[in-house]
């Protein structure tokens, strides 16, 4: 089967640091993150952009720090307590007066997780822009905000692989795979959350971007206790398995990912697309490679998906691994 993919395939080799402006050897400054974040703002739109990874660890001292251009809106997160924080805000600050207007910043390290907003005030209704889809979020949640910006290249993927085909989305939080999947031409995509808050946001996400949801269902099973329910509306020709590496009470990627390869012959048509993702730094590549090997033969190892760029780590191997298979036979 011939699959759709602009974005790039990823090997063993991939190397990440082309994405480095500069080696940073000591701990970074204020000043130069301030320069970064200006180059990384030099061509600005309304679409959602991350002008900071810290997290990625290609920055010494500053794992613990995000910011993210959305529209109007500067987004900070603080992972642990910064000993500069105020001098930190000072620099935010002045940043954010030339580019947008309006800083918020959440103190993830805090309990609950609390936001702040340091200049101007929040939209009511505010929303992330990713290659014109639109998805609804909340900055001021203690949890997620409703969108993650991390899967981007993933929902490029389906989109450009959908077409005339039934999707199923396994753990899909807000439905965004759901949006690129039927802008992509699929005839009917089936949702599959334990949370019934995160599907009603999905709902919303569709009315958002004008799409008409008679072929689309929204389903609050735990997926692997409601396997017989989501094997009717089978096969399905692309499946997306996103799950959360852990989730206390419903999955445990460890044991459980095992669990979800194991039925997939059983609910996938001859030519399926599979798109397994993993966000587990514990957890390697061959972690996937092998289950599937080993219990759905059937489906052959295709390729890596590139990470976003602006999510570059310092080690590929622990970083988001969206992996793609198709089902084939001798």
């Amino acid at each position: 089967m011939k699959i759709n993919s602009k974005i790039k395939k990823v090997d063993g080799n991939y190397i990440v640091n082309k994405y480095r402006t500069r080696n940073f050897r000591e701990r970074m400054t204020l000043s130069d993150i301030q320069k970064h974040l200006e180059v990384n703002s030099n061509e600005l739109t309304h679409e959602f952009k991350r002008l900071f990874h810290g997290r990625g660890g290609l920055y010494d001292g500053w794992k613990h720090l995000t910011v993210d251009s959305i529209a109007n809106l500067l987004s900070v997160a603080l992972y642990f307590e910064e000993e500069n924080e105020k001098e930190l805000i000072t620099m935010l600050k002045e940043f954010t007066l030339i580019h947008h207007d309006t800083l918020v910043i959440q103190r993830r390290y805090i309990k609950g997780s609390p936001s702040e907003v340091i200049i101007g005030e929040l939209p009511e209704e505010l929303f992330a822009i990713e290659n014109g889809m639109k998805f609804k979020l909340n900055l001021l949640s203690n949890k997620n905000s409703g969108y993650f910006p991390d899967m981007k290249n993933g929902r490029e993927f389906i989109r450009d692989n959908s077409k005339d085909k039934s999707v199923l989305n396994l753990f899909s939080y807000t439905c965004a795979f759901s949006i690129a999947s039927i802008l992509g031409g699929a005839t009917k995509v089936s949702n599959i959350d334990m949370s019934k808050g995160a599907l009603s946001l999905g709902r919303i996400n569709h009315h958002i971007n004008n799409l008409d949801t008679r072929e689309v269902s929204f389903h609050p099973y735990n997926i692997l206790k409601s396997f017989s329910r989501i094997k009717k509306k089978g096969p399905y020709d692309l499946i997306i398995i996103d799950p959360p590496t852990f989730q206390k009470g419903s999955f445990v990627a460890t044991k459980d990912y095992r669990r979800l390869i194991m039925k997939l012959p059983q609910i996938a048509s001859q030519e399926c697309i599979l798109l397994a993702c993993l966000n587990s730094p514990d957890l390697d590549v061959d972690f996937i490679k092998n289950l599937i090997k080993e219990l759905a033969p059937s489906f052959k190892y295709s390729h890596r998906l590139e990470n976003v760029k602006e999510f570059a780590s310092e080690n590929e191997s622990r970083s988001l691994k969206n992996l793609v298979f198709i089902r084939q036979f001798a």
